[in-house]
């Protein structure tokens, strides 16, 4: 049997894990179809078939499986090695690729991305805004950024950002003066609202909670958008009542362009969380993002 490319062995046990052509082809920065053509070459040299391939589902064979099973490992340690080296440079190089909603990409990540490509020169960051669950790692990325409840269990969480934030019920002065304003979330369903629609396709219901008292509802609406910058707009101009992140507000809301409504009912959680695969071979460029993080927490 002919010598088998090292690349190739690398490539089989990347689309094992992912289970996709697609998302490996992200992963190691190939066409798909080049991907295809290493397996081909591959399962000839072998003369064993790898993988079982359908339109949905990449799967292993028995003799895929017990090929990825001596692999792993074995690449695993030629990693190790090859990330060894890069660790005795001054400064990790590499490409560091992030999964984050479009809050963590607009207010939380751009004063930590700064400090940290300025101490990580060699390290290029690629941020993709997306509000929608992603499995991270099937889509080509490093790590994500996302909130305690959209969190998988298998992944390893770190605190990044503020660990408090706030939404706030608002609206214009001039649609407080028309309509007046509710005083309880149940007063809501007398009121016209702008709500947002995730790229789901999901709108969610405003959920309050005050002690023991916790009121889940889908208020009437006047406006569903997919952006933030729509829904403040009509708040704006007086359309209807918002409930939001504070922080997408806080200008409108600091120069009374806004006002908050029903003060009592400001729903208060925890910040974001960097989460990764849970894996003790990590590329150079996520440790030492992940390091960065944890050495700079946020005072708020």
């Amino acid at each position: 049997m002919s010598q088998i490319p090292l690349a190739d062995l690398d490539a089989f046990v990347t689309i094992a894990r992912v289970k996709s052509f697609r998302a490996a082809a992200k992963l190691r920065g190939v066409s798909a179809s080049a991907l295809s053509e290493a397996m081909r070459r591959l399962e000839g040299r072998l003369d064993l078939r790898l993988f079982n391939r359908t339109t949905r589902s990449v799967t292993l064979t028995d003799a895929g499986a017990r090929l990825l099973e001596r692999l792993a490992p074995a690449l695993a340690e030629v990693e190790a090695a090859i990330d060894g080296m890069n660790s005795l440079r001054d400064r990790p190089v590499g490409r560091l690729r992030l999964n984050v909603p479009g809050i963590v990409a607009r207010f939380v990540l751009p004063p930590i991305a700064t400090p940290f490509l300025k101490a990580y020169p060699g390290i290029t960051l690629e941020v993709a805004s997306n509000d929608a669950l992603v499995d991270v790692l099937a889509e080509g990325f490093d790590a994500g950024i996302r909130y305690e409840e959209a969190l998988h269990q298998d992944m390893i969480a770190v605190p990044i950002g503020p660990r408090r934030q706030r939404f706030v019920v608002a609206a214009a002065p001039a649609y407080i003066e028309e309509h007046g304003a509710p005083e309880h979330p149940r007063d809501l369903m007398g009121h016209r609202c702008i709500l947002h629609r995730f790229a789901s396709g999901h709108v969610l219901p405003w959920v309050f909670e005050r002690g023991e008292e916790k009121v889940s509802l889908t208020p009437p609406a006047c406006l569903i958008s997919e952006s933030n910058e729509v829904e403040q707009h009509a708040a704006l101009a007086g359309l209807g009542i918002v409930f939001t992140f504070e922080e997408f507000l806080a200008p409108a809301l600091s120069s009374g362009a806004l006002q908050v409504v029903m003060p009592g009912w400001i729903q208060t959680f925890s910040g974001p969380f960097l989460y990764y695969p849970s894996r003790t071979l990590m590329p150079a460029p996520l440790r030492a993002f992940v390091d960065f993080v944890k050495a700079h927490p946020s005072s708020e």
